[in-house]
């Protein structure tokens, strides 16, 4: 298949190990004045920006958004359904190239479609609920939000937080390495949008994770 992207250029390595050698690969700048025609050549879309827009477009082949502080449902709140299929995406880093990929659907009837999409990628998938946060990435950050209380509490080190949460959980990463590697920010506004639709406590992003953020600073290993 002939692959499409949008606004992946932090997640090439990744999407390339993700799906293999046996595709081919476009990664297009957002504002690439031939974005149309490299569009209209592709098999498949995947529209990793913050606010994917390849819906405008009107194409008709499948789409992968990458969704987390927003779902389809909002990106698409008030707009004319787009002709094609669209799916939304666990796209953060690390979270990409794993067995399972990791989907939602803004259509029940693209059901049939989204399987037989991921069978031409050569990749098994799970479909998740249209809702903020997928699963992994609000496991996910979570888990790093918990480990930036205990490092704001004083309860230990960041170094002792790190290797003990990384070995009793037996992960390749600990939770501020973890952050690093995703990046900061989309940690804090995929933890800050939970907060906001869900009010619950466990999702209201820690102060010190906040400062590091806005202070554009990753953790210090």
């Amino acid at each position: 298949m002939h692959l499409f992207i949008v606004g992946g250029e932090v997640m090439e390595a990744e999407l390339r190990a993700k799906f293999g050698v046996g595709h081919s690969y476009d990664f297009c700048p957002p504002d690439a004045p031939d974005l149309l025609t490299r569009l209209g050549a592709a098999d498949v879309g995947f529209d990793l920006r913050e606010w994917p827009e390849l819906h405008y477009e009107q194409p008709r082949q499948p789409l992968f958004y990458a969704i987390g502080a927003r779902s389809l449902a909002h990106l698409f709140h008030k707009e004319a359904p787009p002709f094609g299929p669209v799916f939304g995406l666990c796209a953060l880093p690390t979270l990409l190239h794993r067995e399972y990929l990791e989907v939602s659907l803004y259509q029940i009837e693209d059901t049939n479609k989204l399987a037989e999409t991921c069978a031409a990628l050569g990749t098994k998938f799970l479909t998740i609920p249209d809702r903020v946060g997928l699963l992994s990435p609000r496991l996910v950050c979570t888990f790093i939000n918990e480990a930036c209380y205990l490092l704001q509490g004083g309860v230990a080190t960041l170094l002792a937080i790190e290797q003990t949460m990384q070995l009793w959980l037996q992960l390749p990463m600990g939770p501020f390495a973890w952050a690093n590697t995703i990046g900061l920010g989309q940690v804090y506004l995929l933890l800050e949008a939970l907060y906001q639709e869900t009010h619950e406590d466990r999702y209201k992003p820690c102060m010190l994770l906040k400062h590091y953020y806005l202070r554009g600073q990753p953790f210090t290993l």
